[in-house]
């Protein structure tokens, strides 16, 4: 206890620094994969993905980021373990916090796109197991969050594969595909607007106040389809079918329906991801900054200040423009071809998995799912459409997220506790 208050501000400052690197790291690496689909079909530019990601990706992750974060994050230590030496939980946060950050670096300037979910789920149960005991781990919850490395990909690569494979059937393999997508795609735009209406109302809007049910999401979310199918609808209309240079791609008149598409789905995906996975920066912070100004008391819950989201938020977007690019580039480029109308079913099937797992109450992780998604889009073409080198060192970088996290924390653990006893 005399330790936080010797030691209080110090602390404070040093858990923004590496809340911000965290953030940083979420930026550079969960981001960049979210909009690597966009920038791999050529519907939008590098640019172009960077400024949609920095406006829609900081607006979420303000505006409706703010949910009542649990001291411990993901519930995965027993917090009344602690309550006698908050000094241990604060170490432990800042070690997570720097670890997890460290990893997302190392694994976004190698391209790798990993889970910071999973990134900071290691580094917490590092910590907890190896410097305090292992009874201040709640193990079935990390049993559940290993699961998803299964869960997330195989259900947004089936989802991806089955919608990519309406698209062939009713529009691109018919004998006047450029007609029938005018016809078939405000169908898909009031399932884009519908889904992502559903992700936000489920998990963003509750933190701002709007804490809807299941059935008055359903309601909105269908409202928000329709006009999203009727906008969608107006624009089309301007879509002629001549070919156009995109990039370094001819595209005709259908891809270019479907590029008008995916520019809609790239906006609402970022907000979405920002309200949501902000939380894996902000909320080992807020457990340190409520210990820190409560002068060493453990709450339950920990109250989300102001300025730690607009710090998280911040972070997110240093984090994109400095690094995001090689993400981008694996996710977007070297997996499978994408192109808008491949890139569109890939993102839609992540929006999709992210409603069924928050309605099902499955572990989601959005690196493992956008993936999977991609992957079922490659797959729907033929098994040699996928680079099957990348895809490996993918998994290879998944399966060593938690225990590089882990060892990670461990050994800044024991650095920050030699330093301050």
């Amino acid at each position: 206890m005399e330790i936080i208050l010797e030691y209080g501000s110090f602390l404070l400052i040093t858990g923004c620094v590496f809340g911000f690197f965290m953030a940083w790291g979420i930026g550079a690496n969960d981001v960049a994969n979210a909009m690597g689909t966009s920038v791999g079909a050529r519907a939008l530019t590098l640019f172009q993905a960077i400024l949609v990601a920095c406006i829609f990706e900081f607006a979420g992750a303000y505006l409706a980021g703010g949910e009542v974060t649990s001291t411990i994050r993901k519930d995965i230590i027993d917090p009344n373990i602690l309550s006698g030496s908050p000094d241990l939980l604060v170490y432990g946060m800042l070690s997570s916090l720097l670890a997890a950050g460290t990893w997302l670096l190392i694994a976004s300037y190698k391209g790798w796109p990993v889970s910071t979910t999973h990134s900071i789920v290691g580094a917490i149960v590092g910590f907890a197991a190896v410097g305090i005991s292992m009874d201040a781990v709640v193990w079935n919850k990390v049993t559940t969050i290993i699961s998803s490395w299964v869960v997330s990909p195989l259900m947004a690569g089936t989802i991806s594969f089955l919608i990519f494979k309406s698209v062939q059937i009713l529009i691109l393999d018919t004998e006047d595909p450029f007609a029938n997508a005018k016809k078939f795609v405000p169908g898909y735009m009031f399932l884009v607007g519908f889904v992502i209406a559903m992700v936000t109302f489920l998990k963003g809007l509750k933190h701002v106040g709007l804490d809807l049910s299941f059935q008055q999401s359903l309601l909105f979310s269908s409202a928000f389809g329709v006009v999203i199918a009727l906008l969608g609808t107006a624009f089309l209309k301007g879509v002629d079918n001549s070919s156009k240079q995109r990039g370094d791609v001819v595209f005709d008149g259908v891809e270019r329906v479907f590029a008008v598409l995916m520019v809609f789905t790239a906006c609402a995906m970022a907000f979405a991801h920002g309200s949501n996975d902000v939380a894996n920066a902000v909320g080992p912070l807020a457990a340190v900054a409520n210990i820190v100004q409560s002068g060493g008391e453990i709450a339950a819950k920990s109250s989300m200040p102001w300025w730690i989201l607009l710090l998280g938020g911040s972070g997110i977007v240093a984090g994109l423009i400095m690094l995001g690019y090689r993400v981008i580039e694996t996710v977007g480029r070297n997996i499978t071809e994408l192109t808008p109308s491949r890139g569109f079913a890939a993102e839609l099937a992540a929006a999709t998995t992210v409603v069924l797992a928050s309605g099902t109450g499955l572990p989601i992780s959005t690196t493992h799912t956008l993936v999977g998604a991609v992957l079922g889009v490659g797959l729907a073409r033929g098994i040699s459409a996928v680079n099957a080198r990348v895809v490996g060192k993918i998994i290879l970088s998944w399966i060593i997220t938690l225990p590089v996290g882990a060892g990670l924390s461990i050994l800044f653990f024991f650095i920050f506790k030699a330093i301050f006893s």
